[in-house]
């Protein structure tokens, strides 16, 4: 068993390593021009890339030629962008620099690969026996859920933040990308 979960860690490095070298090279082309990004904003932007894997998932097939699993990625990086955006507000302009922003996301990313190591454990791999389209349905139902605490202004009775729901999305996105690997 314990080979099981190295073998799983060294996946969930390896995806959450991909996910970072394509946020650096975003941050070359586009420096942190996502710092403009309201919640509202980000949350409607994952909820396009969750509801684009569904319609492939469905439809089977893709009339712009690209698949399912650069959404899984673009999900990992956008919840990791929420996560950065919630400890330090959305701005009017660009104010981070490309290496301040890759500090936070390394930081933030993590923090989401030491969990999925710990939910791995305590779950027992029981992602590995799930369908993908599983995934997408919890990611849309966790997407659904912070816009409901967004509606809400984040006053919930019982029912965990926008971060932990965050990082659930980023936890299935890295389980469909391994999936969906042709290098495992």
């Amino acid at each position: 068993m314990a080979n099981d979960f190295q073998k799983t860690n060294g996946q969930f490095e390896r995806v959450m390593g991909e996910c970072r070298a394509l946020f650096e090279k975003k941050l070359h082309d586009y420096g942190a021009s996502w710092r403009i990004l309201r919640p509202e904003s980000l949350t409607d932007q994952l909820f396009i890339k969750a509801k684009r894997i569904r319609s492939l998932e469905i439809k089977r097939e893709t009339l712009v030629g690209e698949g399912i699993r650069p959404e899984f990625i673009a999900l990992i990086n956008y919840g990791i962008v929420g996560l950065i955006q919630l400890s330090q507000g959305f701005s009017d302009t660009v104010d981070m620099q490309p290496d301040e922003a890759l500090v936070l996301y390394d930081s933030y990313a993590n923090d989401a690969l030491e969990l999925m190591k710990r939910k791995n454990h305590d779950y027992d791999e029981a992602w590995r026996s799930m369908r993908v389209s599983s995934y997408t349905d919890f990611i849309l139902t966790k997407i659904e859920r912070i816009k409901e605490i967004e509606n809400l202004d984040g006053n919930t009775l019982v029912s965990e933040g926008i971060d932990a729901n965050y990082m659930d999305i980023i936890n299935y996105a890295v389980f469909g990308a391994i999936k969906l690997s042709t290098d495992d």
